[in-house]
């Protein structure tokens, strides 16, 4: 009988076949480079496209090869948010189940981009608007340009700015008062506004942003991968953790951490003044 892997049940992503968006690969499979490619409407999202990567980032789960992705818009825009005449007008004639269906399948991409173990860079160039605003802010890092505009619009069609997490998402990342200032008013967020609030780590020109955010991931995937995807895990099961449920919780999983290759590999790397080679195991 064959001996069985727990990699059994991967499978590698390189070639997935994207229908609504891009899909690219490094030539090892571990960074990948996802982009909105509508550049004449500012790369709006539509039902088909927020179900694609709301499936993609699911089963990227079960990737063998991919590790980090890179999520940009084509056109130097970001995205602008969900499609006015593809969303916006058929939503005005929907029942509630539909709309309720909707909005739920909207978190879920959210929620499906947090618990992917793949770190995620956000490249946001330009216009990053309602619902694009919240891919950024589902992203693990997010780099911008001094032309980004970051805003969530939901209260200018007559809308709570309570959508897809933005209420307990955005005052995590730039603080109570800044976010329900954004979520209330609608107004744009400037690029050394996020800058100064920690929502972008990194402004860069429009021409270096796509190297700079997957220069990033490359580092991730090349790092100590599997140790990476346990930071982002304790850092979305910790918020709502008492302190001495996230110190315990934080000693098992740096003791997992220290059964890994990685953590041996890095010591004997040091002990011999060389430079670790991590493998993600």
């Amino acid at each position: 009988m064959a001996e069985l892997s727990m990699n059994d049940h991967k499978r590698p992503f390189k070639d997935y076949p994207a229908h609504h968006f891009k899909w690219e690969c490094s030539d090892d499979g571990r960074v990948a480079t996802i982009t909105l490619n509508r550049p004449d409407k500012k790369n709006p999202l539509t039902f088909d496209s927020y179900a694609e990567l709301r499936n993609l980032f699911r089963d990227l789960t079960y990737a063998s090869d991919v590790r980090t992705v890179v999520i940009q818009g084509a056109g130097n825009n970001f995205c602008s948010g969900g499609d006015v005449f593809e969303i916006i007008e058929p939503l005005t004639k929907m029942s509630m189940p539909e709309l309720l269906e909707f909005t739920r399948m909207t978190g879920d991409l959210v929620k499906a981009m947090r618990r992917a173990p793949q770190q995620i860079v956000a490249a946001i160039d330009g216009i990053c608007a309602g619902a694009g605003a919240m891919l950024a802010l589902a992203a693990d890092f997010r780099l911008g340009t001094p032309e980004t505009k970051t805003a969530y619009l939901f209260t200018r069609v007559g809308l709570a700015g309570a959508d897809m997490g933005a209420c307990g998402l955005l005052p995590r990342m730039i603080g109570q008062g800044r976010a329900t200032e954004l979520l209330m008013t609608g107004r744009a967020m400037s690029a050394d506004e996020g800058l100064a609030w920690g929502f972008f780590s990194a402004l860069h020109p429009s021409a270096d942003l796509l190297g700079q955010a997957q220069k990033i991931a490359r580092n991730l995937a090349d790092g100590p991968w599997f140790a990476h995807t346990v930071t982002k895990t304790m850092i979305n099961q910790e918020w709502a953790m008492g302190v001495e449920e996230m110190i315990e919780s934080e000693a098992q999983a740096q003791a997992i951490c220290m059964m890994t290759g990685d953590f041996r590999r890095a010591f004997e790397a040091f002990a011999s003044k060389q430079k670790p080679k991590f493998e993600g195991n």
